[in-house]
Parts: C-alpha cells; sequence; structure tokens
C-alpha cells in the first residue's frame, strides 16, 4: 500500500494555510471528485476519500496541531495498512477472510457484504458470485460489553449462544460497533443442508472516565497551572498501561500535545502500539491573593523592561 500523502498536499494548500483557505480548497477539490461527478471511477473515488480524510484533520484545531507535530502518527493515519499491517486496508480489522487468534478464526463485517450477501444468498439460494450454495442454518447475533481497556488489551468473555455458555476469545484493539463473526457458530444446518450459521457478536466498549480513542491513538487531556507551565514540571499521566510520569518543558503553551509512543491501541499482530498523545492545558488563576498580585506586578514590570522579553 502506498503511503500516506501529506495532507496539506492533497488539498493544495500551504502548511500555514487559514481556516477559510482550507474550506476552500476542500469544496473546490470535493465538487470535482464527487463521486456523483465520476460514477464508477475509482481513481476519483480515491481521491473523494483522501480529500475528505484530509479535510477532517486540517478543520480541527486540535487534530491539525497533532498532525503539524508528529504526522500522520499523531492523527491515527499511520500504521494501518502498511505492509507489516496483517489487518490490511485502513480498517484494523478488515482482512478479507479474518485473522487467526491463539486457534480462533475473526471475520469482522462493517456491511460490505458479510450478513447482506449472506441473506441474499438464502434467500435466492446464490452466493455472491452466483453460484448456486447449499442451504444453511440461520445466523445468530449477540451483544457483549466490554470496558475500555478490555478493547485496547483483548480478552474472553462468555456469551449466551441460544441456551449454551460459549467462550469468545476477544482481539486486542477491536472497537465500538465491530462484531466478531465466529463460523458455524449460528443455527443448525436444516434438513437437506450441509452447514450451521454463524454467529455475530457485536461488540460496545464502555466510555472511560479520562480517555478517548481515536483509531490507534488514545488521547487525554492534563490541566496544570501557569507556574508549572512558565518553569516547566513533571506530570503523573494516566495511561493503559497504568500512571506514567512525564516532563513538561519550561514555556510550554496551553494546547500543546505531548505523545508518548507505544502507550495507545495495538494495531499489528507483532504488537505495535499506536502513541497516547497528551494535551497539556494551562489553567489561569482566578483568585490571587494581594501577594501573588504584586509578584504578578512585578513580573509583568520586569516582562516591560526586556528583562523577559522574547
Amino acid at each position: 500500500m502506498a503511503e500516506k500523502r501529506d495532507y496539506y498536499e492533497v488539498l493544495g494548500v500551504s502548511k500555514n494555510a487559514s481556516d477559510d483557505e482550507i474550506k476552500k480548497a476542500y469544496r473546490k477539490l470535493a465538487i470535482k471528485y464527487h463521486p456523483d461527478k465520476n460514477p464508477g471511477n475509482k481513481e476519483a473515488e480515491a481521491k473523494f476519500k483522501e480529500i475528505n480524510e484530509a479535510h477532517d484533520v486540517l478543520s480541527d484545531k486540535q487534530k491539525r496541531a497533532r498532525y503539524d507535530q508528529f504526522g500522520h502518527a499523531g492523527v491515527g493515519g499511520a500504521g494501518f495498512g502498511g505492509a507489516g499491517n496483517p489487518f490490511g486496508g485502513g480498517n484494523p480489522f478488515g482482512r478479507a477472510g479474518g485473522f487467526n487468534y491463539n486457534g480462533q478464526t475473526f471475520n469482522f463485517e462493517f456491511g460490505n457484504g458479510g450478513v447482506f450477501d449472506d441473506i441474499i444468498g438464502n434467500i435466492f439460494g446464490f452466493g455472491a458470485a452466483g453460484a448456486r450454495r447449499p442451504r444453511r442454518g440461520a445466523d445468530y447475533q449477540v451483544a457483549v460489553t466490554l470496558t475500555f481497556e478490555e478493547a485496547i488489551f483483548g480478552c474472553t468473555k462468555t456469551v449466551d449462544n441460544n441456551g449454551s455458555d460459549l467462550k469468545v476469545k476477544i482481539p486486542a484493539g477491536i472497537d465500538d460497533g465491530m462484531s466478531i463473526r465466529l463460523r458455524g457458530k449460528g443455527g443448525p444446518a436444516p434438513e437437506g443442508g450441509s452447514e450451521p450459521g454463524d454467529l455475530y457478536v457485536r461488540v460496545r466498549v464502555k466510555p472511560h472516565k479520562s480517555l478517548t480513542r481515536e483509531g490507534a491513538i488514545i488521547l487525554s487531556e492534563h490541566t496544570i497551572d501557569m507556574v508549572d507551565a512558565a518553569l516547566g514540571c513533571e506530570i503523573e499521566v494516566l495511561t493503559v498501561d497504568g500512571p506514567v510520569i512525564m516532563k513538561v518543558p519550561a514555556g510550554t503553551q496551553s494546547g500543546t500535545p505531548f505523545k508518548l509512543s507505544g502507550h495507545g491501541v495495538p494495531f499489528r499482530a507483532d504488537g505495535d502500539r499506536g502513541p497516547h498523545i497528551v494535551t497539556v492545558l494551562v489553567e489561569t488563576p482566578k483568585n490571587l491573593s494581594r501577594k501573588q498580585k504584586e509578584l504578578l506586578e512585578e513580573f509583568k514590570k520586569a516582562k516591560k523592561k526586556g528583562i523577559f522579553g522574547r
């Protein structure tokens, strides 16, 4: 798979382009490559997706700041679909035919065929390619709820499969809304049929109190006071791996993102993980004592004299 192009290059704008310039460039290209204007044109369809991806990042202030500092790795755009990614494509669980995890085969369905093809095939007796298919059992669906950490690291869950205790291995990195397809674990084969149906395990992930997820990236915010921002400090950051000490350099501005490599979501079979990006927010004090106000006034005067000038 080709390496991702720079998002500014995709939209044809400079790296210091204003929000308005980005919006205008996106609209112009979106109209040009829209699928309705280019029916059946795969190249135009690919460009349209690329344009939308670039606009999604560059039109969001926080995503753009992370992209400017870390590149595609800062917005979940790196690691997926590369040569070392066994899952393939922009979707880490979209490989045709699924993958093997500790001896269990997983197939992930995202609306492109799968259940729909099976339904059509069962009704008319044909597969997706038009060949006659043997009758098969009904497909079942169950839901399973995971904690944020269980989705990141994987786990084993027991689900009720039509009255029996069935253990399901959940692979690391699965996300909310995905479904795991377990072949042959659905309804029994009908009379004259050759195979049972499949079981679809739909995943729901509980939100975390302070962490969010964006593809292979985990995001969080940490607030420090203006003195620590000015002088620099060390902070304790909560990650899915536990607390991590992170150094904040002197002069840090509010909204600055910092990357903790390897503390994000697994996206490769060899265990490689995305980053955890911490956005540092600087808090301005509201209720100052008289002494604090005097000190800040002294600082202000010294700054005007050029002692702390830029």
